[in-house]
C-alpha cells in the first residue's frame, strides 16, 4: 500500500455536489492505493503508521491528539509513467480487492479510536483541502 499524506486544516470530498465525507479542524488527508501484490497485513500496518505519524504540529500524531483521518482510495498512486505518454495501471490492485483493502484500513484506524471520514469508492470526486505547512509525505506498508 502506498499512502500519501498531507497534514491539512480542512479538507473534504464532494460527489454530485454533496458532502460526503470532511475534516472540519486539523489533521491528514490520506490518498490511498493498493498494490495488487499487497497481502493481508498491509491494511493494519498501513493504519498503524497513520495514525502514529508524528506530522502534525509539535511533532504530535492523530493518536496523540485525536485529530481525524479523511482517508479517499486513489488507485493512480501505482500508475506507471516510465513508458510512453499514458500511465499504466498494472501495478494496482483489481477494484474488489482495493474496496476492501481500503475498508480494512479504515475499520482499523476506527478500531484504534481514530475518528475517520472518507470518500466514495470509484466515485467522480473533488477533493478539496487546505495544507498546512504545506507538509505531505508518502508512506508505504
Amino acid at each position: 500500500m502506498r499512502a500519501v499524506v498531507s497534514r491539512v486544516t480542512t479538507a473534504r470530498v464532494v460527489v454530485d455536489d454533496e458532502v460526503v465525507g470532511a475534516l472540519d479542524g486539523p489533521g491528514l488527508l490520506v490518498l490511498l492505493g493498493v498494490h495488487r501484490d499487497d497481502g493481508p497485513e498491509a491494511p493494519a500496518t498501513m493504519a498503524r503508521k497513520l495514525h502514529e505519524l508524528r506530522i502534525l504540529r509539535d511533532e504530535r500524531s492523530c493518536a496523540d491528539t485525536g485529530a481525524g483521518l479523511l482517508v479517499v482510495s486513489q488507485f493512480t498512486l501505482y500508475g506507471d509513467t516510465r513508458k510512453g505518454r499514458r500511465p499504466s495501471w498494472s501495478a494496482a490492485a483489481a477494484p474488489d480487492a482495493a474496496r476492501a483493502a481500503v475498508d480494512a484500513v479504515v475499520a482499523a484506524l476506527r478500531e484504534r479510536g481514530a475518528p475517520v471520514a472518507t470518500g466514495k469508492f470509484q466515485a467522480d470526486m473533488r477533493v478539496e483541502s487546505t495544507n498546512d505547512g504545506p507538509f505531505t509525505v508518502i508512506v508505504e506498508s
